[in-house]
């Protein structure tokens, strides 16, 4: 929705990004792109298109999971291996802002496309390069997905139960952390390009991203050679922090960050004999004796059920929220208040469909979601004929459908 006084264009209106990327962390940095109204053109293979059209689940043949990550995108078919298809990336780009590709080190160079081809073109272009492991050093000719890069970042190694085995994520974190990094480096470089006019080259691993976030890990193995290890929903920096057990059977998340936070937590619980415990009397002793201290809370929370011990939290001005499945978050008020899931019109699947919204509030110009990910090639006829010149007795006699 736009606010009121926007022109609904977008804060990005009139930068264009030209997407030849696949599957995930890549989209998912032009679709930041395009949710605040960049201008975005996807390149996808002829015959069978971004191979996300096949990922997850479907509904009669058509991808959702694409229709997500591509949405405010138009879709050109174009086969990069041959001369067409290198002359129509030539062409997109001539006015182009930004590039966003994630092939393999060398692909497009030996395709010739590489910078240096692009930026004689267009000097001001920037490149966005999302690869599993970057452009250099020793890993960098390996292929790379997210599921690697949460194994190479140390993510997995730290996430589950002490006596079980190194857990990934059951969705894709890092192609997910990779494609917000990306959209923000992109927009670092714009800007720097309005100071000198000048595009760059962006290369970051899929990887480098959630090392970034996992935390002090790297500064607490350096000056005090200490290793983290799985320790279930517990955080080695603070205590209380995990998942209860309500009466209902069902689930909430708690943290007691701060001490007063903590010691609200107690008085709700009516527990606030915890608050004078020497065990837990501030945060590095509670870390210190965190088993004891959840074997506390969680005897006292399970003499709740859910809803009432979230109403009895905020009467006392304690942390606390309850742990979603899907089904629940499309139900509660607050996400429906915030617009959190939105439902946008698609021809394709013959109605509407509901997709996370686009996240953070612009007060003048918010960013939308104008529509789903589009069919295979629906815009061949309007980019390439009308917008690039090329010849459609050309392209069909390549195999590219124009209508």
């Amino acid at each position: 929705m736009d606010a009121p006084g926007g022109d609904g264009l977008g804060p990005l209106a009139g930068v264009k990004v030209v997407d030849i990327s696949n599957f995930l962390a890549g989209p998912l940095v032009s679709m930041f792109l395009g949710d605040f109204g960049a201008d975005v053109v996807k390149v996808e293979r002829p015959d069978s298109g971004d191979e996300l059209r096949y990922w997850g689940h479907d509904k009669n043949g058509v991808g959702l999971m694409y229709k997500l990550v591509n949405r405010n995108k138009r879709s050109v078919t174009a086969d990069l291996r041959t001369p067409l298809g290198v002359e129509i990336v030539k062409r997109l780009i001539r006015d182009a802002d930004i590039l966003v590709e994630n092939y393999r080190k060398g692909t497009l160079e030996r395709w010739g496309l590489g910078y240096d081809v692009l930026s004689a073109i267009n000097p001001g272009l920037v490149m966005v390069r999302v690869t599993g492991f970057g452009q250099t050093g020793p890993n960098s000719h390996r292929p790379g997905f997210g599921t690697l890069a949460e194994g190479y970042a140390g993510y997995a190694y730290i996430t589950g139960y002490p006596d079980r085995p190194p857990l990934l994520p059951s969705f894709g974190l890092a192609d997910d952390t990779s494609g917000l990094m990306g959209a923000f480096l992109a927009m670092v470089a714009l800007q720097e390009k309005h100071r000198s006019g000048r595009g760059q080259v962006i290369d970051f691993a899929i990887y480098e991203p959630l090392l970034t976030l996992l935390g002090p890990q790297v500064v607490d193995y350096d000056q005090l050679g200490l290793v983290q290890e799985r320790n279930g929903s517990r955080l080695p920096f603070t205590a209380p922090r995990n998942t209860y057990r309500t009466r209902d059977d069902r689930w909430v998340s708690i943290s007691g960050s701060a001490q007063s936070t903590f010691e609200r937590m107690c008085d709700a619980l009516e527990v606030p004999e915890l608050k004078d415990d020497p065990r837990f009397l501030d945060n590095r002793l509670r870390i210190q004796n965190a088993p004891a201290l959840d074997a506390a809370l969680q005897a006292a929370i399970e003499r709740f059920d859910r809803d009432a011990l979230i109403a009895l939290f905020d009467t006392f001005g304690a942390a606390v929220a309850p742990c979603y499945d899907i089904a629940e978050i499309f139900a509660d008020p607050h996400m429906q208040a915030r617009e959190n899931i939105v439902a946008v019109d698609d021809a394709e699947l013959g109605g509407p469909i509901r997709m996370q919204n686009v996240v953070g509030r612009m007060s003048r110009t918010p960013g939308r979601i104008r529509h789903a990910g589009p069919p295979l090639g629906a815009s061949n006829r309007e980019v390439l004929v009308e917008r690039l010149g090329f010849d459609p007795a050309e392209l069909e006699a390549a195999g590219l459908k124009l209508d």
